[in-house]
């Protein structure tokens, strides 16, 4: 516990808050062009025409965490189950241990073997969770974290819950969505990121 406590307020250094917090509403501002784009967007066109906006809890500095990261490069590889037929083959990357409102959390972290082979994707990793907002604030089926191979420096990687969105499935049944693992599953509230739903226009 207190090595991670270390950890955080030594890479404040790296990561001010503020450059933090500034990378998140542009990550959430991005998302919602994606959303509002003809080409780009997830949603039915039926709903696409009544978007507005993504709803998203209020950025907080709590929900940014260090986390200690250890590699498992013989992790076996799995078939991850869908919310359709479709299972695409993972491989744990990674195990994430940080702590969380007052708790030591722990999250497997995963990368696709499409993704591994793949000159465009390499760097990408997977990091599906599901937390006790799901189905409340949150979509039910649980949200997404974007990382990187390259995010791992020195053992440690930022982990951004402010930046946690929803499978598109949440908005189209027509997409495939991998389930976050049982082992991904958090017994604790993250209020942070994208909320359940759209925002219509008036």
């Amino acid at each position: 516990m207190k090595h991670l406590f270390i950890l955080f307020f030594t890479c404040l250094s790296f990561h001010s808050i503020a450059q933090t917090k500034q990378q998140s509403l542009n990550f959430q501002n991005e998302l919602n062009a994606r959303f509002a784009n003809d080409d780009t967007s997830p949603l039915k066109n039926k709903d696409r025409k009544q978007f507005q906006a993504l709803p998203f809890f209020e950025w907080n500095k709590a929900y940014v965490v260090i986390a200690s990261v250890r590699l498992t490069p013989d992790a076996p590889l799995f078939k991850m189950e869908t919310t359709t037929n479709r299972n695409p083959l993972y491989q744990q990357y990674a195990v994430a241990t940080f702590l969380l409102n007052g708790q030591k959390q722990t999250l497997k972290i995963y990368q696709s073997q499409d993704s591994k082979f793949s000159f465009d994707y390499k760097d990408y990793l997977f990091l599906p969770f599901k937390d006790l907002t799901n189905g409340e604030e949150t979509y039910e089926g649980g949200r997404y974290l974007d990382v990187f191979i390259s995010n791992i420096i020195n053992g440690e990687i930022l982990l951004d819950f402010n930046r946690a969105y929803n499978p598109y499935c949440a908005y189209n049944h027509n997409y495939s969505c991998p389930i976050p693992p049982v082992e991904n599953h958090l017994n604790t509230k993250i209020e942070a990121g994208v909320k359940k739903g759209f925002i219509q226009k008036d």
